[in-house]
Order: C-alpha cells, then structure tokens, then sequence
C-alpha cells in the first residue's frame, strides 16, 4: 500500500496541473466570446456541447464515466459564464439597460406616503407591514390577494404589500400563483416577527370555544395547539383581521380567531390565556410592489421568474450558473404550469447588487438558456 504523503503530493501535482490547463481553456473562452460577438453567434451551442459530453462519457472508464460528465458540464458551465461576463462588456443587452434605466429614473429613497393596497381589514399583518414602510401612507384594503395586484398594475394604488412566505409554514402559495399573471415589480421586502392571540369576545371561556377561524397561513403556524384539541373546529377564511372582526360580530361566545393581539382594541376582544403558535421565533416576509420598475439605493437582493425545459438535468444546470459565479441562493420556489404535463415555473431570490455587471451578464445567460425569464425586481429586505 502507497505511503499517503506519497499519494498527497501526486494530487497535489496533479491539481496544479489541471489548474493550468484549465487556466488555458479560460483564456480560449475569452477568444471563442470576442468571436461570437464579432460573429453574432449565441452564447450557448447545445449541439456541440452534447457532442462533447458524450464523447468524455464514452472515453472515461465505466467507473468514473458519471463523473467525468459532471465535471465537465461544470467546465462548461464556468466558460459559458465567463463567455457571458466578457461578451456583456462588449455589447449592450436588455436586461442591462431596463435595469440602469430604472436606477436612473427612481428617486433616492422609498416614499413615506401614498396609496397602498392591503389585503383584508384594519389590524391585518399586512397593514402593519404596510404603516412600518409608508407611516403616512394612504391604506386601501382588498379582500383578496388578487385585488392587491389588480390595485397596482391598473395604477389605481401606487404600492401593494403582499405576504410570500413564513419561517415555521413555507411560501404562500397563493401570492406566487398570482405572480405568474401579473406585471409588476418588487421594490422593498420587509421581515416582521409574527405573534398570534386567540381572541374571542369579553366573557367568552376557553374551555367553550368550538370553532376558531383564521387565514390557512395562520391556521398553520399554529397547528400543534390544534392537534392537541381535535375538539375544536378549525376554518379557514381570507385574512387574520378579518377573522377577528366576524368573531367580534357574531355576537358567540363559543368562537375566536387566531390574529393579531392588536385586534382585540381595534374590536372589542380579548385574548385568551393561552400560548397558541408553534414557535416563538415566527416571522413573516412582506414585499412591497409597484408598476412600473423602480430601484432604490442600497439594493441587494434580486428576484427573478422563469421557466425551464421538462427535461433531466435541468435544474441542476439553472443553479450551477449561481454556483459558478459565487451567488448565494436565499429561496427558489416552484409552482405549477396549469394545462401543461409537469411543467413548472420557478422563482428564485438571490443575494447580488444591482449594479453590478455580473448581475447583467447572470441574467442575459439565463435569458438566452430559459424559457420566458422575468426580472421581479432588485430591492432591500429590511
């Protein structure tokens, strides 16, 4: 048997090796960029690129023929990058000008006022994401998500505030199916610590309480108190405010709702002494929309849509682009193409200035290898 610091200094040769020839082939990237561009050739040749792979896996032996492929789509991956990088520094593409227009044209912080679309009533989480972004902000409620982004796009509000996602519950699923059909952009997120009462009327006793209403997200967030008391009916309505106004005038003392302990001054309740959500540490992501495209100073967060071919290898081949320019993922999120055989659209936030010109170069490759890419918006999570 090999002495191991025999076997280390042969791999540590031989990775400095493969260094240089790999150094080699960025620069032959480099060439094979300035060609496309002189040339008007796309960035990504999928023919030759499969021809390539195939002839690796036929040539490595049968123990390494899986990996070998996977280390040279990785290759691949990181010369189609650098292609991107280079060649955007050569011409002008689309996403990059749409981008440097809307941080040229938006104002240098978020308005403190304006008219902003909530959904559900008075005492709602979303109003108090809302008053925390705009403290003299005109609030307009909606009853459905929907009405949100109906408010926005039509141009009859000039913001919507909309919950995506929960720490303890996941995405609402609700918001990102209406995102499909929407045009809009993200303008701020905000993160808020979610603590929820059960409310019921003055005099009401908790041992009588048969039913409690709530939004599902809600319901959710609290579902161990539930497990453990199957007596008690559980329904789901349109919002947690909104529970807490149909408890407050329902005239029972048998129901309460699961909302805001803010609720019970603005209708009259109270909160039962009970601790009811699953976790103390329970936060809630808002994002703030607009119409048109705005970015204001200090973005650092990006937030995109796309759709990928039904085909393997996919979405490995997405989140290697990221991989290979170093960028964090923070959440990708997939929801159902209606009609189509197990297609999907994804979403993906991602940590990365906007003023970057690898931000551009990720975005014109993405464009160029996915179907339909939407640039959501470049914002500030606060």
């Amino acid at each position: 048997m090999q002495d191991i610091k025999k076997s280390r200094d042969e791999i540590d040769e031989i990775n400095f090796q493969i260094l240089r020839l790999f150094e080699r082939r960025m620069k032959i990237s480099d060439d094979v960029a300035d060609y496309k561009v002189a040339n008007g050739l796309p960035i990504h040749d999928a023919i030759r690129e499969r021809k390539i792979l195939d002839a690796i896996t036929d040539s490595a032996s049968a123990e390494n023929r899986v990996q070998a492929r996977m280390l040279f789509q990785t290759l691949m991956d990181l010369s189609r990058s650098r292609q991107v990088l280079r060649m955007h520094g050569l011409s002008e593409k689309y996403f990059s000008t749409r981008i440097k227009a809307a941080i040229a044209s938006t104002e240098n912080e978020l308005p403190k006022t304006g008219r902003i679309a909530c959904q559900g009533v008075e005492g709602a989480y979303s109003q108090q994401a809302a008053d925390k972004l705009f403290p003299l902000g005109k609030l307009i409620y909606f009853g459905s998500f929907n009405g949100v982004f109906d408010a926005v796009e039509s141009g009859d509000c000039d913001f919507g505030i909309l919950p995506i996602e929960n720490s303890s519950h996941g995405t609402v699923s609700a918001v990102y199916d209406l995102m499909k059909d929407h045009s809009f952009s993200i303008v701020r997120s905000i993160k808020m610590k979610i603590d929820h009462s059960l409310l019921a009327k003055k005099g009401a006793c908790l041992d009588n309480i048969k039913a409690v209403y709530s939004h599902e997200q809600a319901i959710g967030q609290c579902s161990r108190y539930f497990a453990s008391h199957p007596e008690i009916e559980v329904i789901a309505c349109a919002n947690t405010a909104a529970a807490a106004k149909f408890v407050a005038e329902s005239g029972r003392d048998d129901i309460a709702a699961i909302a805001s302990g803010v609720n019970a001054g603005i209708y009259g309740l109270r909160a039962l002494p009970v601790k009811i959500q699953n976790s103390d540490s329970n936060f809630t992501r808002f994002i703030c929309i607009s119409k048109e495209m705005k970015i204001y100073p200090g973005s650092d967060r990006v937030s995109i849509m796309l759709k990928l071919a039904h085909k393997p290898g996919a979405l490995y081949r997405l989140i290697a682009k990221f991989a290979a320019m170093g960028i964090n993922l923070t959440k990708i999120e997939s929801r159902p193409i209606e009609g189509s055989d197990f297609e999907f659209t994804f979403f993906m936030d991602f940590d990365m200035s906007v003023y970057s010109d690898e931000l551009y170069a990720l975005l014109d490759s993405l464009d160029e290898d996915c179907d339909g890419l939407t640039f959501l918006g470049g914002y500030r999570q606060v």
